[in-house]
């Protein structure tokens, strides 16, 4: 059986690099967590994208 990981819910901003992915973990409004797996290109991009907004 394989190990199971508990759900935490709500949590702050991570990126971690599991095995051969990277995993973005985000807090939403309102509660939960949006999980993505993201490539090196994707990252950039979304580096690119963050850094060009004015705010």
């Amino acid at each position: 059986m394989a190990a199971m990981k508990p759900r935490t819910g709500d949590g702050p901003l991570e990126v971690v690099k599991e095995g051969r992915s990277i995993i973005m973990r985000m807090p939403l409004e309102g509660g939960g967590r949006l999980v993505v797996e993201i490539t090196p290109d994707e990252i950039k991009e979304l580096q690119e994208a963050l850094a060009s907004v004015k705010y």
